[in-house]
C-alpha cells in the first residue's frame, strides 16, 4: 500500500521530470466564494494534466528488464498521455486503450507522444479483457489509471507541493478540492497532506449523475455509477472507486462535493479569465465546488485543477455561455 514514504521516494524520481506546479489566486474569485481560494493548476503539468506524475512513476518504478518490454495503459485521455509521454522519454513502447468516444484532442495528443492507440466501444467492449489480450501477447506491463501504489504516490507529490506552498503563505487550515474519478489523485494528496499538513480537510469532487465516491463516502460501501459516459467531464468518469483507493479515502477523505456541467462550464470560464489557464469540464470541478458550493467549507480553500486537454468547441462553449 501507498505510504508516505513512497510518495517521498516517488518525489526523488520525478525530480528534474515534473513540473511544480504553483499556487494561483484572484481577489475576483474569493469575492465570488465568500472566502480566500487558492487553486492549484496541474492543467500546466507536462501533457496538461497531474497524470504525468503517477505515470513516470509507476514507469521509473519498474524494474529494468521488466520496463524495457514496454507498457499499456487504458485511458479515456490524460492517464493515456502521461503514459504515452514517460514512456517515450524512457525509450521504451506503450500501447494505450481508449475509448473511441474520447476527445479528439486526447486521442490526437497521445498519438504525437508515439503511443500505439487501440479504440474501442465503452458500450459493446471490455476495456480489461483487451488490455489483458495484448499484456500477455506482447508482455506489456500494466500501468493502471488509479489504483496501482506506485501511481498514487506519483500522484501524492502534488500532495507535499500543496502542504509546502500552503506553508509559504501561512496557511494552516485548510479545505482542499480535488477533482476525483477513480480516486488515485485524491488518495495521494490526502496521503501526503495526512503526512504533512494533517489540519488540511481533503474533499473529493465531482459531476451531477456520476457522483459515486460521494456517495461510497456516506454508504460506507464502493457505489456503482449508472453509466459511463454522457457527461463533459470525461476526465473524471469512472465506474466506481477503486479497490486500492476507496479505503484510503474512507479513512482520510471528508465529505464529497458535486457540481452541475453548467457550474463546471463557468468555473472554466471564470478561471481562463481571471487566472489566465485554460481547464476541462472535469478538471474544473473543484474550482466550480469552491466557487459555489462553500456550505461544507472553511475560510481558506485551496482548489486543484486538474487538466486542461479540451477541445476547441468545448472551451468555446464555456466562454460563451458565461462571458466576462
Amino acid at each position: 500500500m501507498t505510504d508516505i514514504a513512497m510518495i517521498e521516494a516517488a518525489r526523488v524520481r520525478l525530480d528534474g521530470h515534473v513540473r511544480r506546479t504553483p499556487l494561483l489566486s484572484s481577489p475576483f474569485l474569493d469575492e465570488i466564494a465568500g472566502r480566500r481560494i487558492f487553486v492549484k493548476p496541474e492543467c500546466l503539468q507536462h501533457t496538461g494534466s497531474f497524470k504525468f506524475r503517477g505515470a513516470w512513476s509507476a514507469i521509473s518504478g519498474l524494474p529494468p528488464e521488466i520496463r524495457a518490454k514496454g507498457v499499456i495503459a487504458f485511458s479515456s485521455g490524460n492517464h493515456a498521455q502521461g503514459v504515452a509521454l514517460a514512456a517515450k522519454l524512457h525509450g521504451i513502447a506503450a500501447v494505450i486503450i481508449m475509448p473511441g468516444d474520447a476527445p479528439r484532442i486526447k486521442i490526437e495528443n497521445t498519438r504525437a507522444y508515439g503511443a500505439e492507440v487501440v479504440l474501442y466501444d465503452r458500450a459493446t467492449e471490455d476495456r480489461d479483457a483487451i488490455g489483458a489480450r495484448l499484456s500477455a501477447e506482447r508482455e506489456l506491463t500494466l500501468i493502471k489509471p488509479f489504483d496501482e501504489p506506485l501511481v498514487i504516490a506519483g500522484q501524492g507529490t502534488a500532495g507535499l507541493e500543496i502542504a509546502e506552498q500552503a506553508n509559504e503563505l501561512g496557511i494552516d487550515k485548510a479545505d482542499v478540492l480535488v477533482p476525483t474519478g477513480g480516486g488515485g489523485f485524491i488518495s495521494g494528496v490526502s496521503l501526503a497532506l495526512a503526512a504533512k499538513a494533517p489540519s488540511f480537510i481533503v474533499h473529493p469532487c465531482e459531476p451531477e449523475g456520476f457522483d459515486d465516491v460521494t456517495r461510497s463516502l456516506v454508504s460506507g460501501k464502493i457505489e456503482k455509477n449508472a453509466t459511463q459516459s454522457g457527461s463533459l467531464c470525461d476526465a473524471i468518469i469512472t465506474p466506481q472507486p477503486g479497490n486500492i483507493t476507496f479505503p484510503i479515502m474512507s479513512k482520510l477523505c471528508g465529505a464529497g462535493l458535486v457540481v452541475t456541467e453548467d457550474e463546471a462550464l463557468k468555473a472554466m470560464a471564470l478561471a481562463f479569465s481571471r487566472l489566465k489557464i485554460v481547464v476541462e469540464p472535469g478538471g474544473a470541478v473543484a474550482l466550480a465546488a469552491a466557487l459555489f458550493h462553500g456550505e461544507l467549507l472553511g475560510d481558506t480553500v485551496i482548489a486543484v485543477c486538474s487538466g486542461g486537454n479540451v477541445d476547441g468547441d468545448i472551451f468555446r462553449m464555456a466562454l460563451e455561455r458565461n462571458p466576462d
